[in-house]
């Protein structure tokens, strides 16, 4: 399926507020993956590094994002152990609590990072049964999912 929206940017600091201004309609939980994925190239890639964030629906009605930059052999590693106090390491473990599930796909000259979200539609109406395999505990939809009139393009 084609991408819903396409945003093609240089990885700023200043970009990554332009990503959440850009997909305000595609929900928060959206927004946030987002911006995450986008400053981690910025922090662990470089400035100014040509960026492609993707979102479209998969089969079945979830999210899917993808933020794809130029430098396959850097990859995301989750920090464990983060201390309250530090002002940085969270934005893959917040990526892992609200994605259904989230990878890497790595090419010639280029990798993109993933992840897939719920929408209204996956969640059902009964939230107590969780409604996938590889997240049994994420159950809660997110906000103004694609496929809403206001989230169209």
């Amino acid at each position: 399926m084609p991408p819903v929206r396409t945003l093609e940017l240089l990885a700023t600091p200043a970009g990554v507020s332009g990503v959440r201004r850009a997909l305000r309609p595609c929900g928060t939980d959206v927004q946030l993956c987002a911006s995450e994925l986008v400053t981690n190239v910025v922090r662990h890639v470089g400035e100014a590094v040509p960026v492609t964030v993707r979102v479209w629906r998969e089969e079945g009605g979830r999210i899917r994002l993808g933020v794809s930059d130029p430098d396959p052999r850097v990859l995301p590693v989750p920090v464990a152990g983060v201390g309250t106090e530090a002002e940085s390491g969270r934005g893959l473990a917040l990526l892992d609590a609200l994605a259904v599930r989230w990878g890497v796909e790595q090419e010639a000259g280029r990798k993109t990072v993933w992840c897939e979200l719920f929408t209204e539609a996956d969640a059902g109406t009964d939230t107590r049964t969780p409604k996938t395999p590889e997240r049994p505990g994420r159950r809660r939809p997110s906000a103004g999912a694609l496929g809403h009139s206001s989230a169209r393009s």
